[in-house]
């Protein structure tokens, strides 16, 4: 892997690791990673290991093919375009899903099953600005108005929603919803924002795209403008 790839792809993976980290270890109770694959953060690490507050820890997977089931101990096999069995809703008081929403066609029902797995708190991370990647379907690319309104259709506060802004690098969105956002009040009390982190300013009447500004930066050099 070229040092260019690397940091494509590299960088807003070890971006939204440093986001999870973060916020982690407020959550306590059952948590899944959904289509977890081996549960590894390419940094060396494990995501069970962000959760030290879990009281269970459960990894979910699709098909093997796509980086998916392992038949591990304790593993549940799980469609995200299928219903939820009514054993699984409301089974975990936290739910993290890393980069899977674009390969998954129907991603809103996808994203409806993520969060009625959760009694609370759902995790996703998902590309706003990416390359096509995987033989397996890449579909989708989100914005924070549309992860609000997605989390908001199933009953869902979106409280915190950051991006990354590393130059040459692909761009993640990290966002955090609650079923109960009055109990995380004190720990996001600015609720979401479309805000440069950090310029600090606001998209205004002309829909500035603080998303993706260095993509911007790219192009005035490139161009002069």
């Amino acid at each position: 892997m070229g040092l260019l790839t690397r940091r494509v792809s590299k960088t807003p993976r070890f971006w939204s690791n440093e986001e999870l980290r973060r916020y982690a270890h407020l959550f306590r109770g059952d948590v899944a990673n959904v289509s977890g694959w081996r549960d590894e953060d390419k940094q060396g690490g494990h995501y069970r290991d962000y959760f030290p507050g879990a009281t269970s820890y459960t990894i979910t997977n699709f098909k093997a093919e796509a980086r998916g089931f392992q038949g591990s101990p304790g593993e549940i096999f799980l469609d995200l375009e299928q219903p939820l069995a009514p054993e699984l809703t409301g089974r975990f008081d936290v739910v993290f899903n890393h980069t899977v929403l674009e390969h998954v066609y129907e991603c809103r029902t996808a994203f409806g099953n993520l969060c009625k797995l959760s009694r609370d708190v759902t995790i996703v991370v998902v590309p706003f600005l990416q390359p096509y990647h995987s033989t397996y379907g890449d579909f989708w690319r989100f914005t924070p108005l549309a992860l609000q309104r997605m989390y908001a259709e199933n009953g869902l506060e979106l409280l915190y929603c950051s991006f990354n802004e590393h130059l040459v690098a692909s761009v993640y969105l990290f966002a955090i919803g609650a079923r109960h956002p009055e109990r995380w009040a004190s720990h996001f009390p600015d609720g979401f924002s479309l805000a440069s982190p950090k310029t600090g300013k606001l998209a205004g009447d002309r829909a500035i795209p603080w998303v993706g500004a260095n993509l911007r930066s790219i192009l005035k050099r490139a161009t002069g403008r």
